[in-house]
C-alpha cells in the first residue's frame, strides 16, 4: 500500500468522525448514550464507504511445499511376459506404492508405455510393440524444468521408434533404470529382420532380404530355408562363429501366380537353444498381373517432380515415367493417367491425344503455367491470369465425398506458391483442398476433382508441395502421410471404375504387430456422402467359422474400424448399412509376428549407459530396496518452498460489503425500536 493510498485512509477517517460528529453531537437532540451508539454506527457507514471508494490494494503473500516429481515408466509390452516378468513388476510396484518414506518426500505418478505413452491405469503386458524413446520424450517435456528423477521399468528391448539411447541424451533428469530380465547370453539363432516387396508382377521374379543373427561362443551350423505351404522355393547353408556372429543373405523368388503368396523362412534352431520363436517369420508377396502405370509430362524441371515420384512409387503397385511434351504424345496409351506439370504451349499435342484417347488427367499449375493456353485447351476450369503471385496455403473440405481422405495437417504446410486470380471450375466437381490467405478463404479451390461419362480429372493449383513432403516427415518423422495421401488420389485418378455407394479400402493382407484398419464410405442415393449412416463389419474367420461384428466410426469423411484385437489368420468380411440392402465384402489375411517374443534377455549395456550419461544407476529388480534407499537419502532432491504474491483490491472484500449492511440495519432497527422512525 503506497504512503498517499494511506493519507488518503486518515483522510477517510477524520472526515467520517467529523461527519458522524456533527450529526451526532451538534445536531442531535437525544440524550443519554443514544447519539454515541448512532454516531459510532454512523462513523463505521461512512468510513467503509469512502475506503470502498478508495479501494485500497492489499498484498498477500502465501507460501507451498512442492515435492520433487518422481515418474515412474512401465514397460506394458508383451516381452515383459516372454521373460516371466510380470510378478517382479507387480512386486515392485506395490514397494514403490507403500513405502510412505518415498511417498513422503516424493510426489509419484505413474505410467505404462508400449506403443504409445499413456498415464497407468491397468497393466496388461499385450503391447505388440515397445517405443522407450517416445516414453522417455514425453516425460522429459511433462516435467520440463522440474526437479523429476525418473524410475524406468523395463527390459530395454525397443521394437519401434528412435534410438532410446539418442532420446535420453537430451533427457534433464536422472534415469534410474529397473533391469527386467538377466544379462545372461543363451546360445541363439533368429531371423533379425527379413525385408520383402509387398507387391510383385506376375512372371518377374521378386527380391528378398534376410539378416540372421547368432549369440554364442562356439562354431555352428544351421540350414535357412523359404517354404511355401510343402514346397521348399529357397535353402542355404549358414554357419556362425563368436567373430562372424551375423550374415546377410539376398535372393529372388519367383511370382508365378497372381494373388496373395504366404511363405515362412526358417532358421534351423541348434539343439540347446531357449527360444525357437525367432527362428522363424512368415511373410507374403501379393502377386499382381498389371502395374498401375503414370506419365508425368514436364517441360521444366521442379523438386515438386521429384516429390511426386517418391509418393507414387512408395507403393509397388506404381510406376512412373517423365516424358517432355514432344516425347509424350506416342505413349499415351501405355499409361492410367497422365500428369501435366505446369502445361503451356508445348502441350498442345499432348492435350489433343488425350482428348481423342479419354484419358483421365491431373493438372498441376503453378507460377510458370501458361493460363491462357489452359483456359483455350480444356472446358473444365478456368483462371484469370494477372501474372502477379501469391502465396496460398490450403484447408481440408471435411464434406469431401469422393474418396477418403484424412487430414494430414494441411493447415499447417508451407505455403505453395500460385498466380493471383479466381479460379473457376464450370463442371460437377468436388473440392477436396481449399485456398487460404493469411488463414482466410479466398474461394478458390487448391486441389478439386471431377468425373465426367467416367473420365476423371483432378486440378492442383500451386507449386511447392515438395515442402509439404518435407514438413510431413519433420513433424511425424516418416513420409508416409503425404505419400498415401498421394497415392489415394493417384489409385482414384487412374481409376475407371464406377463408384459405389459402399467404397470399401483395405489390405489383401497385415501384419499382427501393425494397425490393421479397414475404412468404408458410403453415399446416399445421390451420391453425396452421408455422415448419419450406422456402418458395421462382420469379421469371420474361414478357419474357426468364429464371427464378430465391429461398428465402423466416423472419421471426417469416411468410416473406419480397428482390427487389431483380430488373432493371427485368414478372414472374409461384409460392410453394412443399417437399414440398407447396400453392403460391401472382401477378404484379408492376418499374419503371425510377435516382435516381443524375439528376445532372450534384456539390454542391460544400453540402459546402464543411459543411467551413467544423465547421472542416475541402474538395478535389477532384486535391488528395488537399494533404489528406494538411494532417492531417499539423495539429498539432491529436496523440497522446494514455493511463494505466491497476491494484490487484492478493497472492492473484492465482501466482508466490508457485509458490515456496512450491517451497520445501516442496526441502526434503523435501533431507532425503530426507540420510536424515532
Amino acid at each position: 500500500m503506497t504512503s498517499e493510498t494511506i493519507l488518503y485512509i486518515i483522510i477517510a477517517g477524520v472526515l467520517s468522525i467529523a461527519l458522524a460528529v456533527f450529526m451526532y453531537a451538534f445536531k442531535s437532540k437525544q440524550k443519554g448514550s443514544l447519539p454515541w451508539v448512532f454516531g459510532i454506527l454512523r462513523f463505521i457507514t461512512l468510513f467503509s464507504i469512502l475506503l470502498l471508494i478508495i479501494n485500497p490494494k492489499f498484498k498477500s503473500e502465501t507460501y507451498t511445499i512442492e515435492k520433487p516429481k518422481l515418474p515412474v515408466l512401465i514397460d506394458n509390452s508383451a516381452s515383459v511376459g516372454e521373460l516371466n516378468q510380470k510378478e517382479n513388476v507387480s512386486q515392485l510396484l506395490q514397494k514403490l506404492k507403500e513405502n510412505s518414506t518415498l511417498n513422503d518426500k516424493f510426489d509419484l505418478s505413474y505410467y505404462s508405455f508400449g506403443s504409445d505413452f499413456r498415464e497407468n491405469d491397468s497393466l496388461s503386458f499385450n503391447e505388440k510393440n515397445t517405443n522407450i524413446s517416445k516414453a522417455l520424450a514425453s516425460i522429459n517435456q511433462l516435467f520440463k524444468n522440474q526437479t523429476a528423477p525418473t524410475i524406468l521399468i523395463t527390459d530395454g528391448n525397443q521394437t519401434l521408434g528412435n534410438d532410446y539411447e539418442f532420446t535420453a541424451a537430451t533427457f534433464k533428469n536422472p534415469i534410474y533404470p529397473i533391469i527386467l530380465g538377466d544379462s545372461i547370453k543363451y546360445t541363439d539363432l533368429k531371423i533379425g529382420q527379413l525385408n520383402a516387396n509387398r507387391y510383385a508382377f506376375l512372371k518377374n521374379q521378386f527380391p528378398v532380404e534376410v539378416i540372421l543373427n547368432y549369440s554364442g561362443t562356439n562354431p555352428v551350423n544351421s540350414e535357412f530355408v523359404v517354404t511355401q505351404g510343402a514346397v521348399t522355393v529357397y535353402r542355404t547353408n549358414v554357419s556362425f562363429t563368436e567373430n562372424e556372429s551375423s550374415k546377410t543373405l539376398n535372393f529372388t523368388l519367383p511370382a508365378n501366380s497372381v494373388g496373395l503368396q504366404k511363405y515362412t523362412a526358417q532358421l534351423l534352431p541348434l539343439a540347446d537353444e531357449k527360444n525357437k520363436t525367432n527362428n522363424s517369420k512368415q511373410f507374403a508377396v501379393e502377386v499382381i498381373d498389371q502395374a498401375t502405370n503414370v506419365l508425368v509430362v514436364n517441360k521444366i524441371t521442379h523438386p515438386d517432380l521429384g516429390a511426386i515420384k517418391k509418393a507414387i512409387t512408395s507403393n509397388e503397385q506404381r510406376t512412373v515415367s517423365f516424358k517432355k511434351p514432344a516425347e509424350a504424345v506416342g505413349i499415351l496409351n501405355d499409361y492410367q493417367l497422365v500428369i501435366l506439370y505446369q502445361p503451356d504451349r508445348s502441350f498442345a499435342s499432348v492435350f489433343a491425344e488425350i482428348k481423342k484417347l479419354n484419358k483421365n488427367t491431373w493438372v498441376i499449375s503453378g507460377l510458370q503455367t501458361d493460363w491462357y493456353f489452359l483456359n483455350g485447351v480444356q472446358d473444365n476450369y478456368n483462371k484469370e491470369g494477372s501474372n502477379q503471385s501469391e502465396d496460398i496455403q490450403a484447408e481440408l473440405n471435411n464434406n469431401y465425398g469422393t474418396f477418403a481422405v484424412e487430414d494430414i495437417g494441411f493447415e499447417d504446410f508451407p505455403p505453395l506458391h500460385t498466380e493471383f486470380g479466381a479460379l473457376t471450375v464450370s463442371v460437377p466437381n468436388e473440392v477436396m483442398l481449399k485456398q487460404t490467405v493469411s488463414g482466410i478463404s479466398n474461394g478458390n479451390p487448391l486441389l478439386a476433382t471431377m468425373e465426367i461419362n467416367g473420365k476423371r480429372d483432378a486440378i492442383w493449383d500451386g507449386e511447392g508441395f515438395w515442402r509439404w513432403r518435407a514438413r510431413s516427415f519433420l513433424e511425424t518423422e516418416s513420409f508416409q502421410s503425404f505419400d498415401d495421401f498421394i497415392g489415394n488420389l493417384v489409385q482414384y485418378l487412374a481409376s475407371n471404375k464406377r463408384r459405389g455407394r459402399l467404397e470399401i479400402s483395405s489390405e489383401t493382407f497385415y501384419y499382427n504387430n501393425s494397425p490393421i484398419k479397414i475404412s468404408a464410405q458410403y453415399f446416399d442415393k445421390n451420391y453425396v456422402f452421408d455422415n448419419r449412416a450406422s456402418l458395421n463389419i462382420s469379421v469371420k474367420n474361414t478357419e474357426t467359422e468364429k464371427q464378430s461384428v465391429f461398428p465402423m466410426l466416423l472419421r471426417n469423411n469416411y468410416y473406419e474400424v480397428d482390427l487389431n484385437s483380430l488373432p493371427a489368420g485368414e478372414y472374409s468380411f461384409t460392410v453394412s448399412a443399417a437399414n440398407e440392402t447396400v453392403s460391401s465384402s472382401g477378404s484379408f489375411t492376418i499374419l503371425d509376428f510377435n516382435v516381443e517374443q524375439q528376445f532372450l534377455n534384456a539390454d542391460v549395456s544400453k540402459l546402464d549407459r543411459i543411467a551413467q550419461n544423465t547421472n542416475g544407476k541402474s538395478y535389477y529388480t532384486t535391488q528395488s530396496d537399494s533404489l528406494i534407499k538411494a532417492l531417499i537419502e539423495n539429498t539432491n532432491f529436496q523440497n522446494i518452498e514455493r511463494s505466491e504474491q497476491k494484490v487484492v483490491p478493497l472492492i473484492d472484500w465482501k466482508q466490508l460489503l457485509a458490515i456496512i449492511v450491517l451497520a445501516l440495519a442496526a441502526e434503523w432497527f435501533i431507532r425503530k425500536y426507540n420510536g424515532l422512525i
